[in-house]
Parts: C-alpha cells; structure tokens; sequence
C-alpha cells in the first residue's frame, strides 16, 4: 500500500509517500509543492497550485491513502485562516480523487516518529531518515509530510491486527489513536 503524508502550508507543502508491505516501510518520494513564486496578493492562484500540485503527486505515484496534519490554531487569526485555506486545498485534491484520508495532529506524529510530542524538526528529520534509511534527511516539510505517513502506516497495521494482539496494538497506537479518519 502506498500512502501519501501531506504537510500543508500556503508558502511550501510538503509530500511524502511510502510503501507498506506489513510493517515493512520503504521511501518511495518526498519534496515540496511551493507557491513562494506567486504574488502574496494572488491567493485563488496560490490555492490552485496547492491543489494541482497534491493532485499530480497523487496520481504520479498512484497513492492509496493518505494523510494530513491537522491545523493548530496560532495566535495570529489570519495566518491561521491563510493555512486553513492551504489545508483545504490539499484535502479538496486528496477527495477528489477519492483517496481515503486520515488527520493527525503535529504532537501525534511526534510521538509516534520519534517517541515524544515536543520533538524539534531535526530530531524528526533524523527520525525519518533512520526509519526509511536514507542517505540524508529530507527538508523539515518533507520530513514532517514522511512523519504523517508513517504514522499512518503504524495506526493502519495496528488497527488490522487488533484483533489478533490486542496488549501489542494498545502500545502502539495509543500516542496517535485519537487522529481523526474518514
């Protein structure tokens, strides 16, 4: 199965796609989608690439689920509209090409990649270039984007063999089990 991670931002969103095979997990790609080359007074425009650029990463690498970070609020109103419009758009294009998606906050993919909520961004990039071992970490949207997927790819194994181990699922999805899915 091959699952997408989506880090949203309305400047740069980061993606990154895995492969399971059980609980085996293989890097397939990351990167970013950018909109910095846009005029910030051009936002219809900015959601569109955002929108396009997660639809064609989508197909190209023909994902099989998805997952995206869920917004915090900030304490700047605006940006936190400008992100949850950012966010919008990558859901819009994950829908509409009827790919399930899970949500799961910053703190849940900090626990389950590196074992604690208050993970800086190096420690996450060193956390993915371990588990996927990579000759180098990728940017900190790319990594974050991995870090979703894998916590993904960590909640869809546990919960397909919940039945069979029990004490083994609750361990593991206990710091990401509270994610939102549909």
């Amino acid at each position: 199965m091959k699952i997408l991670g989506i880090d949203p931002g309305l400047q740069c969103t980061g993606f990154g796609v895995i492969e399971t095979s059980g609980q085996q997990v293989s890097y397939v790609a990351s990167g970013t989608i950018k909109t910095t080359h846009l005029s910030t007074t051009h936002l219809p425009l900015r959601i569109k690439t955002i929108f396009d650029g997660v639809r064609e990463v989508a197909e190209q690498f023909q994902v099989d689920q998805a997952a995206i970070e869920i917004v915090f609020i900030n304490n700047n109103p605006q940006s936190s509209l400008l992100l949850g419009q950012a966010r919008g758009a990558c859901l819009s294009a994950l829908v509409s090409l009827s790919l399930p998606v899970a949500e799961y906050t910053a703190l849940q993919m900090k626990k389950s990649v590196a074992g604690h909520g208050r993970a800086q961004k190096a420690q996450i990039q060193e956390m993915v270039k371990r588990i996927l071992s990579l000759s180098k970490a990728p940017g900190t949207d790319a990594s974050d984007a991995l870090g979703l997927a894998l916590t993904h790819a960590q909640v869809a194994w546990s919960e397909r063999h919940a039945q069979l181990k029990p004490n083994l699922v609750a361990r593991h999805t206990g710091a990401v089990k509270a994610g939102r899915s549909r």
